[in-house]
């Protein structure tokens, strides 16, 4: 039951670098283009379609199957693309606070209006760049000095593409189990938005308290949950 595991927006692979250790199968964090790996993607061109056959790639690369996929955040949007690519794959979908919009909808269209503002002010020229401030805010706000510092270290420029392109959720119809961990203590995807998300798929919930980072801050607790799939 190996583990796969999607980052969000304005992060890499190695946002989840405390959280692998305590997986018990093998586990596959992807970065998406244009960060750590793939880097020598140019952002500015860098699409949803693009972000799902990243992951893809890598899941045929290492030969995995019977896949726990894991989402966080705005992975929430590339896991359908996923999904429909090879169903065959996936044994189940994790959503770690992930954004799910209405299917034909945008990112932005879903996200709290506060943070939707600070958002839409940190796009220029086709890149979205989260400064330390807004970062702090959005995601460390149950995070003590040390796993502060090791967000904020991992927070990279993004595509600004991802937040603004029309989403296809067409995948979450397949019938593919999925969990979605609900974090109540969220500054960044509030509670109340995370429950719609979750409805929107179907998805069974999990809460527990803590911000928008729980791998980093809880990563105990997340483990727990997913090695129990």
């Amino acid at each position: 039951m190996p583990f796969v595991l999607i980052h969000g927006a304005t992060l890499g692979a190695n946002c989840w670098d405390t959280l692998t250790p305590l997986l018990d199968d093998e586990v596959l964090a992807v970065d998406l283009p244009g960060r750590g790996g793939r880097a020598e993607t140019d952002l500015r061109t860098v699409t949803l379609a693009d972000c799902a056959k990243a992951v893809v790639a890598d899941i045929e690369r290492h030969d995995l199957t019977d896949v726990v996929l894991v989402g966080h955040s705005f992975g929430g949007v590339t896991v359908p693309l996923v999904m429909t690519l090879i169903p065959e794959r996936i044994r189940h979908v994790v959503l770690l606070s992930a954004v799910v919009p209405e299917d034909r909808t945008r990112v932005l269209d879903q996200i709290d209006p506060d943070v939707r503002t600070a958002v839409e002010a940190a796009i220029a020229g086709g890149i979205y760049s989260v400064g330390e401030e807004a970062a702090r805010a959005m995601l460390c706000n149950d995070a003590d000095n040390d796993q502060s510092a090791f967000i904020l270290d991992r927070v990279v420029d993004d595509a600004a593409a991802l937040l603004t392109e029309t989403v296809d959720l067409s995948g979450y119809r397949l019938p593919i189990p999925r969990t979605y961990i609900h974090l109540s203590n969220d500054h960044c995807y509030p509670p109340e938005l995370q429950t719609k998300s979750a409805e929107r798929i179907g998805a069974g919930v999990v809460t527990i308290d803590a911000g928008h980072m729980a791998m980093v801050t809880v990563p105990d607790k997340i483990a727990t949950i997913m090695n129990g799939l």
